[in-house]
């Protein structure tokens, strides 16, 4: 008669990934979370930078680099023809994350709207101006980006990498427009 039991068991070890790395796979969380730290940041900015140029400057390179940042390491999870709806998909929710804080700070009275104090008549036209920079600068840096991994991976500089990658066998294919 078979025992039930094997008779060599196996020891699981379970790989988490870090914590970053966990947080870098979502693109709701990661964004919202650059949209907070962005609208913190310009407020900040704004409200002790008006003295010197060198902070105004300086956030302004900060702000950049939050957010090709973040929206870098995003994307790195994913292979380029994801891109191209998930980095503007990014930028609309990292606005909403700016734009939730926003609206906290115009209820505690801190938002800033140039030299004066926002409010909540002037959040719609600050949503707008937020969205536009922030799609704008994503869809930038993804194209910069995407051209240059292409330009390495075509141009044989990356050794060992292949100029087409080799895709998951239990993905679905994917459909000739790249989508």
């Amino acid at each position: 008669m078979p025992s039930a039991f094997p008779r060599q068991t196996i020891e699981w070890h379970l790989e988490e990934p870090a914590a970053f790395r966990r947080l870098s796979l979502s693109l709701v969380e990661m964004a919202v979370l650059t949209g907070i730290v962005l609208r913190l940041l310009r407020a900040f900015a704004f409200t002790h930078g008006r003295a010197s140029v060198i902070v105004s400057i300086g956030a302004v390179v900060v702000w950049g680099l939050i957010l090709v940042g973040m929206a870098t390491a995003h994307l790195a999870n994913f292979p380029l023809r994801r891109w191209f709806w998930r980095a503007p998909l990014f930028g609309l929710a990292e606005t909403a994350g700016e734009m939730v804080t926003s609206l906290l700070l115009i209820w505690l009275g801190r938002e800033p709207n140039g030299t004066a104090r926002a409010h909540f008549h002037d959040w719609p036209s600050m949503a707008a101006r937020a969205l536009l920079w922030s799609e704008l600068t994503l869809c930038l840096w993804m194209l910069l980006l995407a051209g240059i991994i292409i330009l390495v991976r075509r141009s044989g500089m990356a050794r060992g990498v292949d100029a087409e990658p080799l895709t998951d066998p239990r993905l679905p294919p994917a459909s000739p427009s790249g989508r």
